[in-house]
């Protein structure tokens, strides 16, 4: 019985590296990219340390708690777990599959009466010998879509800490434009009694007074549309963390620029390797390159050895006796299904084409949003001194024509109007804070994770 098994694996040992020869090497579909990008840019590192950078324990609390709570991370997570027991599978293709039964069998002797039984036991074995490379390239496909889950699970925590972090600044931005339209509300109440006393004493016209009840009406109609923008804003927050609409999770009551992190300038655009969406397609692109292996493996005859052993059984015995012929008649011919095989083949082919198209586009926009975020991130800090003299010039306009209508030599109109070009250059100058706070989040999603120290960018380069 040895000798018929050594026979057996010397017949398939010159047929085993044959998988090898339909196995293609993966070469990265050819892209260009900058050396370093036009604007200031850095390295990425886990999404969960991003509010640290901010000096905000609140946000830090919040991102945290988010990463643990949020419903779209955990079905990422059972997507990974899936695809791994799918590769699992891949691998159990790969080994022998073993079977056994017991049985009993009973009948009465009518010329003895009595009744006899006898007992079976049965053992099966069946494998199939991966000759030309379809199971192992299924088992590589398998694997590289593993793999690939698990950047879809990264890319949706780095997108949560960017939708959290962005909503909790919009609340705060919206606190701040409630905070802005309350002392106006309160200051254009002042101005209307004024008017209304002014009337009183024919110091002012019917029409004065009722621009200001108009001004008036107009803040507390605003107001409204604040107040509820600002329980949008809870209501999105809520849900991220699988709570119900209206559970206040966060509620800052203001912007703070006073520590924003630094982007070195001179990033490598090799940096854009570490967003998980690009890793991702990089890795389908492989498990394309694998599927369209096992395409090509399916032209060729499949071998599965199979044989039991038991009481009942001479099929494994069968097997040892004539190895050869146990093998021929195990072989079938899938070539004689030319055509659908050649079609099979182009699918795969065509898979694998339209992801590497797939690839090239995605990586451009990666790139196209870095370069976006980051030139955002200059005009945004200009347009911000900007802002800040043209709001420091509106309020000593509102001061001066307030003085020249209290003091009978301005009218009621040029105050108002003052007053409106001073609340619009104050919620510009919000805007503009919370646009910058929002940009860092864009600009961190862009480059996969928060921006490198300087020290680290010059050894990346």
């Amino acid at each position: 019985m040895h000798r018929y098994i050594v026979s057996l694996l010397l017949l398939l040992l010159p047929l085993s590296g044959c998988g090898a020869l339909l196995k293609t090497d993966f070469t990265p579909p050819e892209t260009t990219t900058p050396a370093q990008w036009t604007a200031s840019a850095a390295e990425v590192s886990p999404a969960a340390t991003w509010p640290t950078d901010f000096g905000d324990p609140a946000l830090t609390r919040l991102v945290a708690l988010a990463l643990e709570r949020n419903n779209d991370l955990a079905a990422a997570a059972i997507k990974v777990r899936k695809a791994q027991y799918q590769a699992g599978l891949a691998w159990e293709d790969m080994t022998p599959n073993l079977s056994a039964s017991l049985g009993t069998d009973s009948e009465k002797s009518l010329k003895r009466g009595g009744w006899d039984t006898d007992y079976s036991a049965k053992f099966g074995i069946s494998w199939e010998a991966d000759l030309w490379g379809r199971l192992s390239s299924a088992r590589d496909s398998a694997e590289w879509e593993a793999l690939a889950t698990e950047q879809d699970r990264q890319g949706t925590a780095l997108s949560l800490v960017g939708t959290t972090m962005k909503l909790y600044w919009g609340i705060a931005y919206d606190n701040v434009r409630l905070q802005l339209s309350e002392s106006n509300i309160e200051s254009s109440r002042q101005t209307l009694a004024l008017t209304e006393s002014q009337e009183r004493w024919g110091a002012a016209s019917s029409l004065e007074v009722n621009q200001s009840r108009q001004d008036l009406a107009s803040l507390l109609a605003t107001n409204q549309t604040l107040r509820q923008a600002r329980q949008e804003d809870i209501n999105a927050l809520a849900v991220l963390f699988d709570m119900p609409p209206g559970k206040t999770m966060a509620d800052p009551e203001t912007l703070s620029m006073a520590a924003l992190p630094p982007i070195p300038a001179g990033l490598p655009a090799q940096l854009l390797g570490r967003r998980p969406d690009l890793r991702a397609a990089e890795l389908r692109l492989r498990e394309y390159l694998a599927d369209t292996d096992a395409a090509k493996a399916d032209f060729y005859p499949p071998l599965t050895l199979t044989g039991s052993l038991g009481s009942a059984s001479t099929e494994l015995s069968d097997l040892l006796n004539n190895p050869v012929a146990a093998l021929v008649s195990s072989l079938t011919f899938p070539f004689l299904n030319w055509n659908t095989l050649q079609l099979q083949l182009k699918v795969s082919q065509a898979d694998f084409d339209e992801a590497v198209v797939n690839f090239r586009q995605t990586l451009y926009e990666a790139m196209k949003e870095v370069e976006d975020a980051l030139s955002n991130r200059d005009r945004l800090a200009e347009r911000a001194n900007h802002l800040a003299e043209n709001l420091t010039a509106a309020r000593e306009v509102e001061r001066i024509y307030e003085v020249r209508y209290k003091a009978g030599s301005g009218t009621l109109k040029d105050w108002l109007d003052a007053q409106d070009t001073r609340r619009i250059a104050e919620q510009s100058a919000a805007e503009n804070l919370y646009s910058r706070l929002t940009n860092y989040v864009t600009l961190y999603q862009a480059l996969g994770g928060e921006p490198p120290r300087t020290e680290t960018v010059a050894q990346t380069k």
